[in-house]
């Protein structure tokens, strides 16, 4: 398994951790938009989605523009890809032992003969 940075593979993995994080990430997949847009797709203040977009961008998910007086945001789904790497690495392990728990249950069952139906 390669590297990874653990502070940012934490940061990633806090930020998506949170529905509402998720949601944000979500919505500027489907293109950029002010934060007001974003903020107006919630039932929470504009102070809490800032709040929400600011660990975001620390996380480095969200880019943010300022153009004049508006606040674009941005998706960069680059860091999702790292953290996407490190949980296929542990996918691959229980793949493995799912696998060796099937064989032996298929083991067993060929041992103790057939089961009777219902």
């Amino acid at each position: 398994m390669g590297e990874y940075r653990n502070e940012s593979l934490d940061a990633v993995l806090g930020a998506v951790a949170d529905s509402t994080r998720r949601a944000i990430l979500a919505r500027l997949a489907t293109g950029d938009a002010r934060v007001t847009e974003v903020a107006g797709d919630f039932p929470i203040s504009l102070n809490s989605v800032s709040k929400h977009v600011r660990m975001l961008e620390r996380a480095g998910l969200v880019r943010r523009e300022i153009r004049g007086r508006d606040h674009f945001l941005s998706l960069n789904a680059a860091p999702l890809a790292e953290a996407a790497d490190w949980i296929d690495h542990y996918r691959g392990f229980w793949e493995d032992k799912l696998a060796a728990l099937e064989e032996f249950v298929k083991g067993k069952h060929k041992t103790t003969g057939k089961r009777k139906r219902k």
